[in-house]
């Protein structure tokens, strides 16, 4: 027979102890990393010229390029917190598209302050490296897991020698696609050092620019069941919103952090959500609003955007034999393009 508890609040009703238990429990989930707001960090950033460039000369036409991420790279005997299968096959498999850019949407080690998860990184995209793919990374929470924030910097760094000194920065593929690489780690709200440089990236938008990529790690648009759509992020949401209505560009957002794969669109603002590359899976409870509605999970994936004239055409390829030790077979369960304003005529 169990013992009773010996607590100040023994003589409550069991109801009413449930219900005080669940919201404690809430406010503990309120306060951890899925929902946590950014904490004010100094600006780590080089001056607002934080940006590379990509001349059209020496890309690919078509244009192609990749986006995923959420991957936790770590010892292959970690099989709880990341799928080293489904890891390595989307290496391989982003390997055999040989984009023009690829973008990483945040989490790439499991531990940022385990320098053997940036060597298992290192070990296992050595594909990558061989075949000079340009990579472009932002930072995700897991970058910022069992270190301070200077060696967790110092870690990433090391492992990114392409951006040096830059915790967000610019990407400009040819004249007509232009990507930003934000860092949610820190505050985008308004006055904040990175949402003055977004402000200034975007008042100076090249006119020939026709679709301006955006990569975040936590999403400013997620399904609701999740409730993980942070104060931040809402912030930059609505700032976009209201730029996206006078800009010549379409804007396209993608983040990370939910380890499945979501799409919306508001306002002719496109959002995607890919955090597939590897992470333990995550459910979400689809909403009307997500345009994604195959409900077969998980959600081992990648995207990838192939630019077709005025029209950006976009895949989300997935793993099907995930749990195969190595997994080879794929498949394309979402399809859809985005076109690019019409282009006002000189006069």
């Amino acid at each position: 027979m169990a013992r009773p508890l010996l607590n100040p609040v023994c003589w409550l009703p069991a109801s009413l102890l449930a219900w005080l238990l669940a919201w404690l429990l809430a406010g503990l989930l309120a306060s951890c990393a899925w929902a946590a707001q950014p904490p004010q960090l100094s600006n780590h950033s080089a001056p607002s010229t934080q940006v590379l460039s990509v001349p059209d000369s020496q890309l690919r036409n078509p244009l192609v390029f990749v986006i995923y991420g959420d991957m936790r790279f770590t010892d292959a005997s970690e099989t709880i917190a990341a799928s080293p299968g489904p890891r390595r096959a989307l290496v391989e498999k982003v390997a055999a598209e040989h984009p023009d850019a690829l973008f990483l949407t945040g989490d790439i080690p499991w531990h940022g302050g385990d320098m053997n998860d940036y060597r298992v990184f290192a070990a296992e995209t050595a594909v990558w490296q061989q075949q000079h793919l340009r990579v472009y990374p932002v930072l995700g929470n897991h970058e910022f897991s069992q270190c301070d924030d200077p060696q967790c910097l110092a870690n990433w760094w090391a492992a990114f020698p392409q951006i040096k000194g830059w915790r967000w920065y610019a990407i400009a593929l040819g004249t007509s696609v232009r990507a930003l690489a934000l860092d949610s780690n820190d505050s985008l709200l308004p006055r904040s050092d990175q949402r003055q440089w977004l402000e200034r990236e975007l008042e100076n938008l090249p006119q020939t620019v026709r679709f301006l990529v955006i990569t975040l790690h936590h999403p400013p648009v997620a399904d609701t069941g999740l409730l993980i759509v942070r104060r931040n992020e809402r912030a930059l949401a609505r700032y976009l919103k209201a730029v996206a209505r006078g800009s010549a560009a379409r804007f396209i957002i993608c983040s990370g952090h939910v380890h499945n794969y979501e799409r919306f669109e508001r306002e002719g603002v496109v959002y995607l959500v890919s955090g597939g590359g590897g992470a333990k899976p995550l459910g979400v409870h689809r909403d009307r609003a997500d345009r994604y509605r195959d409900p077969t999970f998980p959600n081992f994936h990648y995207l990838r955007f192939e630019l077709q004239g005025d029209r950006l055409q976009v895949q989300m390829l997935r793993v099907m034999d995930y749990q195969a030790a190595s997994p080879h077979e794929w498949a394309v369960k979402d399809r859809f393009e985005v076109r690019a304003k019409p282009q006002l005529q000189s006069r």
